[in-house]
């Protein structure tokens, strides 16, 4: 074997490494945690809220782990929330979205469409974490969805890319690499900055009509770099930086959709504006 095919393996193995870092550790009981009583297809949405919530996970994440506190957080609030699984490869339990986000696109398509069946809804609302709040832009702009979608809410979300606070610089000087990845895991290739579906997918402009977007990005971010990629243009967009909120909130990519409280607070002011209230460092004990 060549040099820098010994390389290879190890190179991947350390980009997969350190987006598993950043998965919450309850993934292990992820088959058995409680849904606290999200998934409900009996939940029908109220005059106050009258759309359902769908919550897309992010890379390596899953429908229940990545949303421990947040889906009850909504829940409480009296929102119908739903999670669904996306992007799994075969043999890979418990860590999705590792499959091609176009393809994962489609499986959030058909999964609004069973939750707009299940509660009459005519939209849904989508909060998404990392890839989850950046993949749902394809289905909105490609596969149909701005007609069924009324907000997209994207917590630390890749809109333009990462470099992974620059570990995907090296894949040049290890030939072979990045189409090693793309072949194992297309779903963090298709997520590096300037990939072909980023390409693809921020030809045109950043946003579709119709559908309201927001952005809620922490300057600590350490996967979806530069945090600034997060955010987009456009009309009906609403780029937020939690320092901006409340400076001393500290959290990073993983902290900011698994209990930050202060973004979750965000989140509902974007799910329902007409009643927003000021997001502070006191949104802790909101």
């Amino acid at each position: 074997m060549l040099p820098w095919k010994r390389v290879l393996r190890p190179l991947a193995a350390l980009l997969l490494t350190a987006a598993v870092a950043v998965v919450p550790a309850a993934t292990a009981h992820a088959a058995t945690a409680p849904s606290s009583g999200w998934n409900d297809y009996s939940c029908k949405p109220s005059a106050a809220h009258p759309r359902p919530v769908v919550l897309v996970h992010g890379t390596l994440g899953n429908s229940v782990d990545n949303w421990l506190s947040l889906a009850p957080y909504l829940k409480h609030r009296g929102y119908c929330v739903f999670s669904l699984d996306y992007g799994r490869l075969p043999g890979v339990p418990l860590f999705h979205g590792l499959g091609p986000i176009d393809e994962s696109a489609e499986q959030l398509a058909a999964y609004v469409d069973e939750v707009l069946g299940a509660t009459g809804a005519a939209k849904a609302d989508l909060v998404g974490h990392s890839q989850g709040g950046m993949m749902p832009r394809y289905y909105l702009k490609f596969l149909g969805g701005a007609a069924k979608v009324n907000a997209l809410v994207g917590l630390a979300p890749d809109n333009h890319g990462t470099d992974l606070s620059g570990l995907t610089n090296l894949l040049p000087y290890f030939p072979g690499a990045a189409d090693l990845i793309k072949s194992n895991t297309p779903g963090l290739a298709d997520q590096i900055a300037g990939s072909a579906f980023l390409t693809k997918l921020n030809a045109g402009g950043d946003t579709v009509p119709g559908v309201r977007y927001t952005v809620i990005a922490t300057k600590y971010d350490e996967v979806a770099t530069p945090w600034r990629n997060q955010y987009l243009s456009g009309p009906d967009v609403r780029n937020v930086l939690l320092q901006d909120l409340c400076p001393l909130d500290l959290s990073e990519h993983v902290a900011i959709a698994l209990f930050d409280r202060i973004a979750f607070h965000e989140v509902a002011n974007a799910l329902d504006p007409a009643h927003a209230t000021a997001t502070t460092c006191a949104s802790v004990f909101d």
